[in-house]
């Protein structure tokens, strides 16, 4: 299987030389799975949706109601992609998926949720697992999904972000960052600190508790190793 990925945002400049290249990080959360990157912010897409058997759409500092020409063509990507190669998505990826299948997306009044946050699991698709009914995954964004498209049925809910997981079958998307780090997520608070300085301390406070980034990333090893849309 080769997966594709949507590249389309990058961490700060001043990360980087530590933690490596955003993309390292997907590549990472993938595992020994072959990946191919698009620059989805400079226009590149993949040629055929067949190019790719699978494709995960990143975390972004855009929005998706920003109307740039680049989010315009991932968005129509996806519609063209949904059913022919499995989609994964990660908090923006998470959020242009929601909106290009007919949900919404808006900057959530609720302000930032940053650290490490708790979810309550909901659905159990067999891609998932019987284990305790919550997780702890690092979060690190402004927008939330809050319309859902009519298909997507909800796998992981917060008070914060009621929509955190979704799961459509032959695709699935989350608010929240497996791939993050422990030690990355505390650098990039300190390094937006100013964004949300009344709340970074606890925020990285937080961190210094266990978290489940490697459970969800054994659920997206599983979906993309399974029979498309079968549930248990």
């Amino acid at each position: 299987m080769t997966i594709g990925i949507l590249l389309c945002g990058e961490i700060p400049a001043t990360l980087e030389a530590k933690f490596g290249p955003y993309s390292g990080m997907i590549r990472t959360l993938l595992g020994p799975r072959s990946a191919t990157v698009f620059d989805v912010q400079s226009g590149e897409l993949p040629g055929s949706i067949s190019a790719c058997q699978a494709y995960v759409i990143t975390g972004s500092s855009a929005g998706v109601y920003d109307g740039l020409p680049w989010i315009n063509e991932l968005m129509a990507f996806l519609r063209n992609a949904r059913g022919g190669s499995k989609l994964i998505g990660i908090c923006f990826g998470h959020q242009a998926m929601a909106q290009a299948f007919g949900g919404s997306v808006i900057k959530s009044p609720k302000g930032w949720g940053i650290g490490l946050h708790r979810y309550e699991l909901q659905a159990r698709p067999h891609w998932m697992d019987n284990d305790d009914g919550a997780v702890a995954i690092p979060a690190s964004h402004q927008d939330q999904v809050v319309a859902l498209p009519s298909d997507a049925r909800v796998i992981a809910r917060s008070e914060f972000t009621p929509y955190a997981g979704l799961d459509y079958g032959d695709a699935i998307s989350f608010q929240f960052h497996p791939e993050f780090s422990p030690a990355f997520a505390t650098a990039l608070i300190e390094a937006n600190r100013d964004r949300y300085e009344a709340i970074a301390a606890s925020a990285i406070q937080s961190h210094l508790q266990p978290d489940d980034c490697a459970r969800a990333v054994r659920w997206i090893g599983r979906f993309l190793d399974s029979g498309r849309g079968a549930v248990l």
